[in-house]
């Protein structure tokens, strides 16, 4: 799983809305990651799904107006206090104005109003009433006391309207419930380049050269970065199927493209988002810039075809025999102007001998603060869900072990923290 949430407890709150029957999905994906959910639904959400259904998922109670107990912890009030979140998904228009009343006439509005840690609302209603000035000033009064808003989409709604009120797709609202849940402030609002996959050098319309990187490793990284809060740019030239819309996604093809693209974003990235820092009474507010970091995952080609051809070579015209003329690629890492941004170099190596020497020696030919090695088997090695690295410094070598590249990224990211200045 890409987020591991072994030890949070998720209350899932369910209202009135056709899409309900997609918090079944929800549950499941956040149950498949580790946490406990807990559920409470409100009266009119028990009309489109069974509350027995989310029983046999969770295998916990749900709350109800009907299962409400003082006897036990299935109350408004403690079951809120065993969770870490609380996510209303679907959440349609009428329970989204009464939230911002505060009015709690049915159970899951009164769960709402004594919970006292995060809360998440995705919603999920038709256009017009998602639109209405109502509701639009409730989600902005609720978006004010810290509610999360989870956005809908725009597309064919159950009444047959087409326009935005659709309940976001479960695995974006997952995403989002994670990323709350794993946040920390060293990462939160921090500007992050990671760049990932093997570059492909252009040798006619049908052919290129690259290498075997699967993009992998750097996907996890990015992962791993969005889910601790940062801003996270995503450079890449594999896929990025199912990653969450908050990550802004780079599509490059060579190595000349992600050059470019990486120095705008670390050009854009050294600007900052500001946020207060500590002050005493008798001293100025004071705006700081927390320092951008650069995960340079890509595997980058080290040349390309001197003169890459339009349309597509046909091998009858080249005999039995191509002589193929090819002129060195720009070493991406050593031309970025990497002053007041942490970079973290990757460097994958196949002799076991002097690899971690030459891992080594980046530090200060290539001007980085650290770099992961990986020390290679064959091309077998790439695109395997499992990673070992031994991250180094200047001040030492630290091996992080083999495992998988979900949690690997994760040791790789806190470990990157010591090295912001």
């Amino acid at each position: 799983m890409e987020f591991d949430l072994t030890g949070k407890s998720v209350l899932l709150g369910i209202t009135g809305s056709i899409s309900a029957y997609k918090a079944c999905d929800l549950a499941r994906m956040i149950i498949k990651a580790g946490a406990d959910v807990h559920v409470v639904m409100s009266p009119s959400a028990t009309r489109f799904v069974s509350p027995l259904t989310f029983e046999a998922l969770t295998r916990h109670p749900v709350l109800t107006q009907e299962s409400e107990s003082w006897a036990t912890q299935l109350n408004h009030i403690e079951l809120g206090k065993e969770c870490d979140i609380f996510l209303i998904a679907p959440a349609t228009a009428n329970s989204i104005n009464k939230l911002s009343k505060g009015i709690a006439d049915n159970i899951l509005l009164e769960t709402a109003l004594a919970f006292t840690k995060k809360i998440l609302i995705a919603p999920a209603a038709n256009t017009q009433m998602l639109a209405n000035p109502y509701t639009t000033g409730s989600l902005k009064m609720l978006a004010v006391a810290e509610y999360g808003i989870i956005s809908p989409q725009e597309k064919l709604l159950a009444c047959g309207d087409v326009g935005n009120g659709a309940l976001a797709d479960p695995q974006e609202i997952f995403f989002q419930t994670a990323r709350a849940l794993l946040e920390e402030p060293f990462w939160k609002d921090r500007r992050v380049v990671v760049t990932g996959g093997g570059t492909r050098e252009k040798i006619d319309e049908v052919r290129y050269l690259s290498n075997f990187s699967s993009g992998k490793m750097a996907r996890a990284i990015a992962l791993a970065l969005y889910s601790r809060g940062a801003d996270v740019c995503y450079i890449t030239t594999a896929d990025t199927q199912g990653l969450p819309s908050d990550i802004y996604l780079i599509h490059v093809e060579s190595t000349q493209e992600m050059l470019e693209y990486t120095q705008d974003a670390i050009r854009i990235a050294k600007k900052g988002k500001m946020s207060k820092a500590t002050f005493s009474s008798s001293e100025p507010i004071h705006l700081i810039q927390k320092e951008p970091y650069l995960f340079m995952v890509a595997a980058v080609s080290d040349y390309a075809p001197k003169y890459p051809q339009k349309g597509k070579l046909k091998k009858s015209l080249l005999g039995e025999e191509w002589s193929l003329e090819l002129t060195k690629t720009t070493d991406i890492i050593s031309s970025l102007n990497k002053e007041g941004i942490v970079t973290v170099a990757f460097k994958a190596e196949m002799d076991s001998q002097k690899g971690i020497d030459n891992a080594k020696e980046m530090l200060g030919a290539k001007g980085v603060d650290a770099v992961c090695y990986n020390l290679l088997q064959d091309s077998h090695s790439f695109g395997t869900d499992e990673h070992e690295v031994t991250f180094i410094t200047t001040d030492g070598a630290l091996a992080l072990g083999k495992n998988e590249k979900n949690r690997l990224a994760c040791d790789i990211i806190n470990v990157a923290k010591g090295l912001a200045k």
